[in-house]
């Protein structure tokens, strides 16, 4: 766990780092060290596998969460989780895409792992192993949909609407379920 903020210019970011290492401080079996927010840009591209969960406030994670779509492919295909002790919420980092809401553009696989996040973290919450299964397989569907890649939004360099995409990805979903 990397707590990412700029305490060497923001003083503020002092104060959020000394709560960080006061939490982290709780779980000795957790591995916790502290980044700066300008070189956790530059290591999220030379080297994203270095990391697990990024803690930062909210200015910096909207800028690194984009930064990390971007690595992966866009913020089409990128899902997000704010997920509490309790309580979760599951969306795709674009959110509701106003600029382009009614259009049939948007591109529907993040959302489609928003669910596959929210089925993981619900099967795990209770013991549901068919949530996890389930979970599993639209994330396969999707990366079967990017795979084959003949049925892409325009985001990703495709002509197909919304539907045509979240058709592609149910087929690929009925074939997994029937193999």
């Amino acid at each position: 766990m990397t707590c990412v903020d700029k305490a060497n210019v923001f003083r503020a970011f002092a104060f959020f780092r000394r709560i960080f290492d006061e939490r982290a401080k709780q779980y000795p079996d957790l591995m916790a060290d502290h980044a700066y927010v300008d070189a956790t840009a530059l290591w999220m591209v030379q080297k994203p596998w270095d990391f697990d969960v990024l803690v930062t406030e909210n200015m910096f994670g909207d800028i690194l969460s984009d930064l990390g779509a971007g690595l992966m492919g866009g913020l089409g295909v990128a899902p997000s989780a704010d997920i509490g002790l309790d309580h979760a919420v599951f969306q795709p980092c674009h959110g509701t895409a106003p600029d382009i809401a009614g259009q049939g553009k948007a591109n529907p696989m993040a959302m489609i792992l928003s669910g596959a996040m929210m089925l993981e973290w619900l099967g795990t919450k209770h013991d549901n192993t068919a949530m996890l299964r389930d979970a599993d397989r639209l994330r396969t569907a999707v990366e079967h949909v990017m795979a084959i890649g003949d049925v892409m939004t325009p985001d990703l360099g495709g002509r197909a609407s919304t539907k045509d995409v979240a058709r592609a990805a149910q087929d690929q979903l009925a074939r997994i379920a029937a193999a």
